[in-house]
């Protein structure tokens, strides 16, 4: 991947990776694949199960849910972090407004790395339950 070092730094601001090292984050980087898309490149589709996480590189998407935009994403932003744990139905659709880079990596590829790195799964609890608490303060 040309700009790993940008995918791993971004990785680093990822509630689920807080807890992990720089030679942990490099390793999950290593199992991405980078990819370019688009503009109107439909990334995921709310309601379909996701599998895959993704971290913006370059460029910009629209986030929408039931029709209506919520949010923009650009650089340094991500989604599909809890697909890589759960494969349940994504909560919105992400559509590519400009031409992106984008750095994936799938569930496969991630539960790989979990089984082959001891401690690793603990740190993506801590990185979770911190994820967990953040959003549950918001909703009180």
């Amino acid at each position: 991947m040309p700009r790993r070092d940008a995918f791993v730094r971004h990785l680093a601001s990822v509630p689920l990776f807080a807890a992990c090292s720089q030679r942990e984050l490099k390793l999950v980087a290593r199992r991405a694949e980078d990819v370019t898309v688009a503009p109107g490149k439909e990334l995921v589709n709310e309601g379909d199960v996701g599998t895959e996480f993704f971290v913006i590189i370059d460029g910009t998407a629209k986030v929408t849910r039931r029709g209506r935009k919520v949010a923009t994403l650009g650089t340094g932003s991500f989604f599909g972090d809890l697909a890589l744990l759960d494969r349940a139905p994504r909560n919105a659709t992400v559509t590519a407004e400009t031409s992106m880079e984008l750095a994936v990596i799938g569930q496969r590829e991630f539960s790989a790395l979990i089984d082959e790195v001891p401690g690793f799964a603990h740190k993506l609890l801590a990185g979770l339950a911190r994820r967990l608490r953040e959003a549950d303060s918001k909703s009180i």
